[in-house]
């Protein structure tokens, strides 16, 4: 593929039918003739390797968020072990690919420059600013964003709910783990009194429900089952709690969602506006159900009403 650009930018640097366009080209293909577009490159390559298990678990129709959290830990390790120990032949892999396509490798030793013309300051060496700034600053990035996204809290909480889980005629249930997801983060919801009758109900539930509701695949439809079979009545506890568990923000059609909205959000408004702004655009869009049970009338009263504006909106 490498090659393959490179032929078909060098044609229209040749044969471009406006300057523009042969001055563009030109340009494209300088960056990617150079050391660091290269070795970014193969950074990207190495950790999008790594992480690419884990963005398709997560997208898989029918979720197994069990093993989608074992891909997580593993994903975690295996961008540990590159960033301890993957220097070495990461560089010279992409060492390797440079003198194949014939690009300028710059002496490590040499002192790395930032800037251009009497703004140009040396201060490191180049190994020092690839491996330091670049290699390690962006597994690091990437360690650290796993890290806030699944912490310990997060799998445990994701990894007690499979115990409800009715795939495979309810392979999964466990009264201890279930006891332990309603006491541990659901306090409000399950005061101690109210805990023994959950595990009460619980060890009816396992010898009941598997025999009367079979095939059920997911939650969502084990709650809906419960509710015509009017067994939600009888098992109250463990309906409160599968109803709670279903509002985790992990579900695959939330996940799936966010990945579409982020395909159609460009690169250019991307870049125009602040990360916190795109945020709050972006529940808005993926969030649509919810988003349409408020009225954008009574929005603009709550703003107006908060402070005095300039404006009168209404």
């Amino acid at each position: 593929m490498f090659t393959a650009t490179n032929i078909v930018l060098n044609n229209i640097i040749e044969d471009g039918t406006t300057y523009a366009q042969r001055g563009e080209a030109y340009g494209v293909s300088k960056i990617l003739l150079s050391f660091e577009f290269v070795f970014t490159l193969h950074l990207m390559k190495e950790i999008m390797g790594i992480t690419n298990v884990l963005c398709q678990a997560l997208q898989q129709q029918s979720q197994d968020i069990l093993n989608a959290m074992h891909i997580v830990s593993t994903s975690k390790l295996l961008l540990q072990q590159l960033r301890d120990g993957g220097w070495c032949n990461f560089l010279a892999n992409v060492k390797d690919f440079c003198e194949k396509h014939e690009i300028e490798v710059p002496n490590i030793s040499a002192q790395y420059v930032f800037g251009r013309g009497r703004f140009r300051q040396p201060s490191v060496i180049v190994e020092h600013h690839y491996r330091i700034d670049v290699f390690l600053a962006t597994i690091d990035s990437q360690i650290q964003e796993l890290n806030s996204r699944f912490n310990e809290k997060t799998i445990e909480l994701l990894t007690l709910s499979c115990a409800l889980d009715p795939k495979d005629n309810f392979k999964s249930f466990n009264i201890e783990e279930i006891n332990k997801l309603a006491e541990k983060f659901y306090p409000l919801d399950f005061p101690s009194n109210e805990l023994n009758i959950l595990k009460s109900q619980l060890q009816h539930y396992q010898h009941d429900i598997p025999n009367h509701l079979k095939g059920i695949g997911t939650l969502s439809e084990l709650c809906n089952k419960l509710q015509e079979t009017g067994k939600s009545r009888t098992y109250h506890m463990v309906d409160r709690l599968i109803c709670l568990v279903l509002t985790l923000p992990v579900s695959t059609a939330t996940i799936e969602r966010a990945f579409s909205a982020m395909k159609i959000v460009k690169t250019r408004l991307r870049s125009k506006m602040a990360d916190e702004f795109l945020a709050d655009n972006l529940v808005i869009y993926i969030e649509k159900e919810l988003a349409a049970i408020f009225d954008t009338n009574s929005i603009i009263d709550d703003f107006e009403n908060r402070k005095k504006r300039r404006i009168a909106f209404s």
